[in-house]
């Protein structure tokens, strides 16, 4: 589209925004009628560990989203000479799962519980059981039951529960509602109604420790909607939220919040039965859209959640993957650095991922674990980061990093295994999208070695979460009742540029054995978050 056509649209209320709120990044993108990235923004944050808790304080939630949205406003005056006024949607998406507990009076019960805890071992196993479905951890049922088990004395308060999309599209809209995509990692959706499974809220309204409490279970939880359904307008307390400088104008129509993991379908057209997607960053998850169900739980190993309109999905995740090393590519800069060398951080990424290629095929042995923190996939409940080699490992530069990309998914090949070897699951297009994939080719490679699959990178993803984000919004006000993947596939990504990546013989034998040094190395690790 040319930019005096883009200009029009913004100055008439057109483009559509999408707002999703990362494991370290806040990022708005502005879209055009034909689903194109025209402006972006965004604001860096991390997460903090506070009283054994990984948080976000409110006032970080709050001023990220204003930042990340003057981001993007500033960039539209500048690339278009218009200020932004109007949008023709809006839309929000957050990191899945965690809790948020608000009191009748809309006051936050305690701190912002994310999904990188694992202190709810005991709630996810016991909910697993009576449901005979999987409640992994990270859930939102499973923080909530948890702390009833622990007895915490705000429970007998709580009037409202809900993830980060749900609280800042409550507080843009006024409107305690979720997608359902977002909602499957709050509780287990019905399928068949894509509506909270009413026969599993019954049993755990049933639950003694329940039963002692003033509230039930629905009367707690956000309203769940589909793509497509309208989820509100922005109110004027919600544009005052979002533009400091009192621009943007009230009333556009809202797609529902939903999770990262949902805008990941979208900004790789997988919603479609047999498609996946592998979103790699600081965690790192896998989703494949299932034809049927799974033959049992898993022990909440495997994840059940939906595709933005509905489709069940199964999804291995894993808390950690490029942290750490991210951690060792910024210390190499440091070392170049004291020798004298100015290194720009994206030619540092560059040369020292692709040393990997280079590397033998099984890392010459090195194991290196990358456990920032726990690691439901594999049974830890703290996390530690170690670095194990025998004396006569081959020990290169290349071996080293090609060992933390392998290592980078080594609990998502876990979950994997089960999904391809258990449950015989089909796929027919896996796509990748996240930092993991921006070095050219690397990601792609290493990626279908672990997978032992072909993977593909859609020239478009590199927006991300965000874009997909836009898209519902653009989806809700221009879908017209066409279904989700059949517009996917012809309004957005009719013509979008692929990369596909076949699992290379050497890489896979190569992943494969590195893979079984990694099960036996575990015991090594356990030994350390028990001992350090």
């Amino acid at each position: 589209m040319e930019k005096n056509e883009i200009t029009t649209e913004i100055s008439e209320g057109k483009a559509c925004l999408g707002i999703e709120f990362g494991s370290t990044r806040i990022k708005a993108v502005l879209i055009n009628s034909k689903n194109e990235p025209i402006a972006s923004g965004a604001f860096d944050w991390e997460n903090s560990l506070v009283d054994g808790i990984w948080t976000y304080s409110m006032d970080e939630i709050l001023n990220g989203l204003k930042t990340c949205y003057h981001d993007m406003k500033k960039d539209v005056q500048e690339k278009y000479g218009v200020t932004l006024k109007k949008l023709g949607a809006l839309g929000v998406s957050a990191m899945m799962h965690g809790y948020l507990a608000f009191d009748k009076s809309d006051n936050l019960l305690v701190p912002f519980r994310t999904w990188r805890n694992t202190i709810t071992g005991e709630a996810s196993e016991k909910l697993s059981a009576l449901f005979g479905y999987p409640i992994p951890e990270r859930w939102t049922i499973a923080h909530l039951y948890q702390a009833v088990l622990k007895k915490e004395a705000h429970v007998k308060d709580v009037a409202f529960v809900t993830t980060l999309d749900g609280f800042i599209h409550w507080r843009l809209s006024g409107k305690k509602i979720t997608g359902v995509g977002d909602a499957s990692g709050i509780f287990p959706i019905d399928i068949a109604t894509r509506k909270f499974n009413k026969t599993m809220i019954e049993k755990f309204d049933a639950l003694d420790e329940i039963k002692a409490m003033p509230w039930k279970l629905e009367e707690i939880l956000p309203e769940v909607l589909v793509a497509g359904e309208n989820a509100g307008y922005l109110t004027k307390e919600g544009a005052a939220l979002l533009d400091c400088e009192g621009d943007l104008e009230a009333g556009c129509p809202m797609a529902a919040s939903e999770g990262d993991a949902e805008t990941g379908m979208m900004a790789t057209n997988s919603v479609s039965a047999r498609s996946g997607n592998v979103s790699a960053g600081t965690s790192v998850f896998a989703m494949v859209v299932l034809e049927k169900e799974l033959s049992k739980a898993y022990n909440g190993l495997i994840d059940l959640v939906t595709t933005p309109d509905g489709k069940l999905v199964a999804m291995a995740h894993a808390n950690n993957c490029t942290g750490e090393y991210d951690k060792w590519i910024k210390l190499f800069g440091e070392v170049a650095k004291t020798l004298g060398f100015d290194v720009k951080k994206g030619e540092l990424y560059d040369k020292l991922l692709s040393e990997a290629l280079k590397g033998d095929a099984d890392c010459g042995g090195l194991i290196p674990y990358n456990y920032i923190s726990g690691e439901s996939m594999t049974g830890f409940s703290e996390g530690r980061t170690i670095f194990l080699r025998t004396q006569n490992n081959n020990f290169t530069l290349s071996n080293f990093m090609r060992a933390q990309l392998f290592t980078a998914l080594g609990a998502l090949r876990t979950g994997m295994d089960i999904l391809f070897d258990d449950e015989k699951v089909k796929i027919d297009s896996l796509t990748g999208h996240g930092g993991f994939f921006k070095t050219a080719d690397v990601g792609l490679r290493v990626m279908a070695a672990a997978m032992h699959t072909s993977v593909s990178a859609l020239e478009t993803a590199g927006e991300g979460g965000p874009w997909g984000m836009a898209l519902l919004a653009s989806y809700l006000i221009n879908g017209k009742g066409k279904e989700l993947g059949k517009w996917l596939e012809e309004e957005v990504f009719a013509s979008a540029k692929k990369t596909t990546v076949e699992p290379n013989k050497s890489d896979v034998e190569g992943f494969n054995g590195f893979f079984a040094n990694y099960k036996k190395g575990l015991p090594v690790l356990k030994a350390a978050v028990e001992n350090i």
